[in-house]
């Protein structure tokens, strides 16, 4: 009889699932697991066999559920499964890896009886499979659940940050401002002074993080791009209007390469705007004082280059492949959130180009916006 032979191969059944978790990639057996999880099934599975052999199906049901996944049942097995499944998600496990655990046993019973010759009876096979398919329901259901939640909760915590973040850099611009045009009035004092330079500071500042929080947002939510074909010359352009004051702001030289008068692209033009106006913000920031930035597009080949090069103290090798992470600052000025870098990347990607940087140090840097022969027409 099965329960027989359960009970009285218990500790190698026990073995031999833990040897199986082992030989699993990325798997670890725990005074948790092990405790809680297998042997417990393997118990409510023996005294499950043994109710039915002597004819107590009402013990049976009480202590493995019924067959049919009726969701209002309760029962032993339902309850440790539970568990089962919330402490295989505390330990870092998939779903897969859940029903892995049930389907070790089932494989070690397997194989054990037929070392031993062992027999079962159809009713005995029927009651395996219930106990398996129940106790895998219950353990994968309470995972998922739980799982959802921390997803959810962890979606929420980032989003929190974001806002906040945002609204932090809005207030401090808003502020700026404000006290700016408070002083410009009381004073009677004229735009072109300081005064007026620390209030197109502060817009030009707003202008960026609006831009910027706006492609982020397009690029999460997967909204679909408002792709049109426009002069790359136009909007070389259009970016030299947009970069002009920051360059005066800044103290930079803004140098911009003149551009082959036929290029051009398909594009959606607000992203790619967004994403080389952050690395032109990325390089006056970073620029050696006074410093020059330089912007140039090209054809190259099948594919249309345009590139952002500062003078500035360059990076590391591992400083500039950290530099696309988020919130993550390569250099002094710690300005800013560190987010606009991670969103350039991912606003020129949604365009199925690339961006990556070249930097030596103490050179300066050189990031390049690749979009693909598909994106533009000679």
């Amino acid at each position: 009889m099965m329960h027989i032979f359960l009970a009285e191969n218990r500790a190698e059944l026990e073995r031999r699932c833990r040897e199986k978790v082992g030989k699993r990639p990325q798997r670890f057996s725990t005074e948790i697991q092990l405790r809680e999880g297998i042997p417990i099934f393997l118990d409510q599975l023996t005294r499950t066999l043994k109710a039915e052999e002597a004819g107590k199906m009402a013990q049976s049901l009480a202590i493995s559920g019924p067959a049919d996944g009726e969701a209002l049942a309760t029962s032993e097995l339902a309850d440790s499964a539970t568990m089962h499944g919330w402490q295989l998600l505390a330990l870092g496990y998939s779903v897969g890896q859940v029903v892995h655990d049930y389907g070790d046993l089932c494989q070690a019973i397997s194989d054990l009886a037929v070392a031993q010759g062992e027999q079962f009876s159809v009713e005995e096979f029927r009651t395996l499979n219930r106990c398996l398919d129940n106790g895998i329901a219950e353990a994968v259901t309470e995972f998922t659940q739980r799982r959802d939640v921390l997803i959810a909760n962890e979606q929420a915590l980032a989003l929190s940050q974001r806002i906040g973040h945002f609204a932090h850099e809005l207030r401090n611009h808003l502020g700026t401002a404000s006290l700016a045009v408070t002083a410009l009035k009381q004073g009677g004092l004229g735009l072109s002074g300081a005064t007026g330079a620390v209030l197109d500071r502060s817009l030009v500042g707003l202008r960026t993080l609006i831009d910027r929080s706006l492609a982020q947002v397009r690029v999460e939510a997967g909204l679909s791009l408002q792709r049109s074909v426009f002069s790359l010359n136009h909007f070389i352009s259009e970016l030299r209007y947009l970069a002009s004051l920051e360059a005066d702001l800044t103290r930079c030289t803004l140098i911009v390469e003149a551009v082959a008068p036929l290029l051009q692209i398909d594009a959606d033009k607000d992203l790619l705007l967004s994403a080389a106006g952050n690395l032109l913000q990325n390089a006056f920031k970073f620029a050696a004082p006074n410093g020059t930035v330089v912007l140039r597009a090209y054809a190259s080949g099948e594919h249309i280059k345009i590139e952002v090069e500062d003078n500035g103290a360059g990076l590391s090798p591992q400083a500039a492949d950290d530099m696309f992470l988020p919130f993550t600052q390569g250099g002094a000025n710690k300005a800013g959130r560190g987010l606009g870098l991670s969103i350039a990347r991912r606003s020129v990607e949604a365009n199925g180009g690339t961006l990556s940087v070249e930097s030596v140090p103490g050179h300066g840097c050189v990031f390049i916006i690749d979009l693909p022969a598909a994106t533009f027409a000679i």
